[in-house]
């Protein structure tokens, strides 16, 4: 399944990944964005493009 590569070291737990996600795949774990439902990610890739902090890389094909 795909899902976000985020590195934790460049997130500033801002949130606004874990509220643009259509699908519920992200939330704020330990100060910074985590996947929580990575199965339920379609791949969209708008947490990436919507991230302030430029913290998440891609996302990753299984």
């Amino acid at each position: 399944m795909p899902h976000p590569i985020i590195n934790a070291d460049e997130c500033s737990a801002c949130g606004i990944c874990v509220d643009t996600c259509p699908q519920g795949v992200l939330d704020i774990v330990r100060d910074a964005a985590a996947v929580v439902n990575e199965d339920a990610c379609i791949g969209c890739g708008e947490c990436m493009e919507e991230c302030p902090m430029g913290a998440i890389e891609d996302i990753e094909e299984d």
